[in-house]
């Protein structure tokens, strides 16, 4: 059995390529949007993709796995689990054979075994993996956002991201009966999940990038809890805020993703492109480092760093109906942060510029803004005579755990819908943790009309560790 494991950092994804050495077909599990890594890696192998499934409607990227099956002409594989609201609606048109729990999909000696494992949601599947030129014995479970290295698939985004009512504690339950099947599994299976640390599929994943059965259900806070009403509290408790894009992932990859054909490569453009009305009427993504942005930068345009966060905020914060320009340093970094937002279905790129387009804005008389930055030390005496407004854009459990004294809480992904909360007679001292998240809540603040801004550098971690006072929750 051929085996190879896919993992994009900036979705903290994982993706299978499965295949049979006898036979040479080969099954893709859970592909993104970036095809031509499967395509590639099947090639190099001698390798054809005959089978394309994923194990459940994502929430977190685009799905890939329709436009690889366009591609390759492989069969689509798809849950047809979960009840009539949870179909996906693109099944017929694309010929798609549909899944139920016990149903196998066969590559030679290779066997997959169809698991109903709902909870996380209501179709989703897991996929028993067994090489039966080697042994009759299971190797191993693709268990996409069922069960990840430490913890298990949070039962609540359809609730809180889909805003689909009273249906967390409704799966939670049915997460909870999912896992009573995984623990009767051997110990030897080793377990492949969808995602690792940092994505916000669940609240604790491991960063190892694959366990065993046995393992997790010694070392997996999940998988061990045996109290069901328990397991319940516990497992909605403390939960990440779902990024609000996560319900147009799931609309757009249970209607049909768009087909691509390439990964889109972002159109140059001149330096003078940004005038004042394309940046007031337009979407303008400076996405240069935050201490860069602070220091020079064009006012009404948005800072998203490019980094491992980028798709993330850039999901939370543009919108999916409307064209994007982007300030970049080079051509590269405009490149990867175009095939990052189309990993997230914003496909709306028009181009980008560089830094040059500072020069070309200034020589025309136009003036550039900077964003004040204090240390704790410098905003301490500030806060404590009540001469600033604190905003605390870190997400609730941070909050809950320990804040600046009167600071207001408003995560950074929501500044925009509450704008209003904003008060204006006082500046504004924006924290989070570390200083990266306020960095961008600047520049929303800034955008929305709010002007009288302070970076809090080093963030809420620097005001604790200097033993400053804090409150709690």
């Amino acid at each position: 059995m051929f085996f190879k494991r896919f993992y994009d950092d900036g979705l903290a994804q994982a993706s299978y390529l499965i295949g049979c050495d006898g036979t040479r077909e080969a099954i893709v599990i859970d592909a993104n949007r970036d095809i031509a890594a499967y395509i590639a890696a099947a090639a190099a192998e001698k390798l054809q993709i005959v089978a394309v499934t994923e194990t459940h409607i994502h929430a977190d990227f685009l799905s890939g796995s329709r436009e690889l099956a366009r591609a390759t002409g492989a069969r689509l594989y798809l849950s047809a689990e979960g009840g009539e609201d949870w179909q996906y609606r693109f099944a017929a048109a694309d010929h798609a054979q549909l899944l139920h729990d016990g149903d196998q999909i066969t590559l030679g000696k290779v066997r997959l075994d169809v698991l109903h494992t709902p909870g996380h949601t209501p179709e989703h599947l897991s996929f028993l993996v067994t090489d039966t030129a080697a042994s009759d014995r299971p190797v191993g479970l693709c268990s996409g956002d069922f069960v990840f290295v430490g913890d298990v698939g949070r039962p609540d985004l359809l609730e809180r991201a889909a805003k689909v009512a009273n249906t967390m504690e409704v799966a939670a339950h049915q997460l909870f009966h999912s896992l009573e099947q995984f623990r009767a599994l051997p110990d030897y299976v080793q377990v492949w999940p969808g995602h690792g640390a940092g994505s916000a599929c669940g609240k604790a994943l491991g960063a190892m990038p694959q366990s065993t059965v046995g393992y997790e259900r010694i070392a997996n806070w999940g998988v061990s809890a045996t109290q069901e009403d328990r397991f319940v509290h516990e497992v909605l408790a403390g939960q990440p805020e779902p990024p609000v894009y996560f319900a147009t992932m799931k609309r757009l990859n249970r209607d049909g993703p768009a087909i691509l054909g390439a990964m889109p490569s972002p159109k140059a453009l001149d330096a003078t492109a940004l005038t004042p009305t394309v940046v007031r009427e337009g979407i303008v993504v400076d996405i240069r480092a935050a201490d860069e942005f602070a220091a020079g930068y064009i006012p009404g345009t948005l800072n998203i760093p490019f980094g491992k966060s980028f798709s993330t905020w850039a999901g939370w914060l543009l919108p999916y109906d409307r064209d994007v320009v982007l300030i970049a340093n080079d051509a590269a970094q405009a490149a990867r942060a175009t095939r990052e937002m189309a990993m997230i279905g914003l496909d709306h790129v028009a181009g980008f510029t560089t830094a040059e387009a500072m020069t070309a804005w200034t020589s025309v008389g136009h003036v550039v803004e900077t964003i004040p930055q204090a240390t704790g030390a410098e905003l301490a005496p500030r806060v404590a005579a009540h001469e600033v407004t604190v905003v605390d854009v870190r997400n609730h459990s941070e909050f809950a755990h320990g804040h600046i004294p009167g600071a207001l809480h408003i995560p950074v992904g929501y500044l925009t819908e509450r704008l209003a909360e904003i008060p204006r007679d006082k500046p504004i001292v924006l924290q989070c943790q570390g200083g990266a998240r306020s960095a961008i809540a600047s520049s929303v603040l800034r955008r929305g009309g709010v002007h009288d801004i302070i970076n809090l550098r080093g963030g809420f971690g620097d005001w604790e560790r200097e033993g400053r006072a804090i409150a709690l929750d």
